[in-house]
Parts: C-alpha cells; sequence; structure tokens
C-alpha cells in the first residue's frame, strides 16, 4: 500500500450509480465520476514555515466529498485510488 506524502490522502474513489432515481439505466458515456470515497491512507500532514508539523484533520475511513476536478489517478496492486492535498476535501459524510 502506499503512504501519501506531508498533507495529501488517498481515496478509494466510489463507483457511480448505473441508474437514475427513476430506474432509468445510465450509460458507461453518460455516468459522471463520483465526487465521493473513502479515505485509505493519510500522510503526516502540513509543514509550516516554522518547520511545525499540522496534523490531518481527516482519519482513515471516513467517507468524503473532494473537489470535482482535482488529485491524480494511481493504480496500486490492480486498484484504482486518488492522490489529492487535504485542502481539496470539501466534506466529511457523517
Amino acid at each position: 500500500m502506499l503512504k501519501p506524502l506531508g498533507d495529501r490522502v488517498m481515496i478509494k474513489v466510489q463507483e457511480a450509480e448505473e441508474t437514475t432515481a427513476s430506474g432509468l439505466v445510465l450509460t458507461s458515456a453518460s455516468k459522471e465520476k463520483s465526487q465521493t470515497g473513502t479515505i485509505v491512507a493519510i500522510g503526516n500532514g502540513r509543514t509550516l514555515d516554522n518547520g511545525t508539523v499540522l496534523p490531518m484533520s481527516v482519519e482513515v475511513g471516513q467517507t468524503v466529498v473532494f473537489e470535482k476536478y482535482t488529485g491524480q489517478e494511481i493504480t496500486d496492486a490492480g486498484e484504482d485510488f486518488l492522490i489529492l492535498h487535504e485542502q481539496d476535501i470539501i466534506a466529511i459524510v457523517e
């Protein structure tokens, strides 16, 4: 498993819905990329100018919502993940 550095988080993105609320099946071309996922790994935190490390405000296992066009898509052990900065997370799903 990869470990993100600094204030980065590694997210397993949730699969996009394949049907609408009314039951219509969506084609792969019409599905939007999901903006929610589960955190699988986090870095140590952001290092401030004075050398102090600011701890992360999210934890492994939390489901989060993140910015639409952000992060770096990677594949590790055959699974797809997204690595992004903590500041690109806009909400925690409770």
